[in-house]
């Protein structure tokens, strides 16, 4: 998947796990199918999950759910990953690793189909994204250099990115997408204003890919390990990807947000789709399915306006 990927395998993570936490050792390991762009994903035994960063450099995003959802976590209405033990490099591993309960679900559809319960799960991701943003953001956070990256910035940072993606793309013959109108939106979303707001929490990464539900409803958000402090409207990506128009319209009425962040966060919907499709379009099909739902979707919604 990534050209610098480690090599995991069962034999390692039997290793990692027999010497740093053998209570666990004798348990049934099985690696997972639908793990990832930034893990490797084992269910260990029947309560926990082992996951294990792709690529060097990634600790820190094992570090960042490790030291700050615990403290998020007891105001949030749904689960988020909740952390056991944080493992150490080693047999030639070189990255950290986490043990985290396993939680039951399923990913939801992308987009979920109009009249099966859509509104009620837009609710419940709004019921999320406004308690997150809400929460108060410490002022060690505030200063903590590992909670910014691109996600929680300005699309203008990214302007120039997201433009050589969308050029990209054009060498995509089979990628049904009009580039042109992409690229119409994305210099209209560039051109917005920047928020006038305080920096707030914010998961940087609020895909399907990330969400379970169970009978419809919402009940955990995972992989919070690009949570950062910024510009809360790049958590609205997920009314492109999850939410059809109706339910995005609900989405959007239950958070209250203005048209400026809205468009904001259309434009980050286009963004992710774009950055998407050059990188992964032969290794991770599924995502890039799921990314042009989106983008197709962010199109619609820019025509009808």
């Amino acid at each position: 998947m990534h050209d610098d990927e480690i090599e995991i395998d069962d034999e390692l993570v039997r290793a990692l796990v027999g010497r740093d936490l053998p209570q666990f050792a004798g348990l049934p390991l099985q690696r997972l199918p639908e793990s990832g762009s930034s893990n490797v994903l084992f269910r260990l035994g029947s309560e926990y999950l082992v996951r294990l960063p792709r690529q060097p450099g990634r600790s820190s995003a094992i570090d960042t759910e490790a030291g700050w959802v615990a403290r998020l976590a007891p105001a949030l209405p749904v689960a988020v990953p909740e952390v056991v033990a944080v493992g150490e490099p080693g047999f030639g591993y070189p990255e950290r690793w986490s043990l985290t309960r396993w939680i039951d679900g399923r990913r939801p559809a992308t987009p979920v189909p109009s009249g099966s319960g859509a509104e009620t799960l837009a609710r419940d991701l709004a019921a999320f994204v406004k308690v997150l943003h809400a929460t108060t953001v410490p002022e060690e956070a505030a200063g903590d250099p590992a909670l910014r990256w691109y996600r929680s910035g300005s699309l203008r940072d990214i302007d120039t990115w997201i433009r050589v993606c969308l050029q990209d793309c054009r060498g995509l013959p089979d990628l049904p997408l009009d580039i042109d109108a992409c690229l119409d939106v994305w210099a209209a979303a560039v051109e917005l204003p920047s928020t006038d707001q305080p920096d707030q929490w914010v998961h940087a990464d609020l895909v399907a890919e990330n969400l379970l539900v169970r009978d419809g409803r919402l009940v955990a958000v995972l992989d919070l390990g690009g949570l950062a402090v910024g510009d809360p409207s790049v958590d609205l990506i997920v009314a492109w990807e999850v939410l059809g128009p109706r339910a995005r319209a609900v989405f959007r009425a239950s958070l209250g947000v203005d048209d400026t962040m809205w468009l904001r966060g259309r434009g980050w919907a286009l963004a992710v789709a774009a950055m998407t499709f050059p990188y992964y379009w032969r290794s991770m099909p599924g995502r890039c399915r799921a990314r042009l739902a989106m983008a197709r979707q962010v199109l619609s919604d820019a025509a009808i306006r």
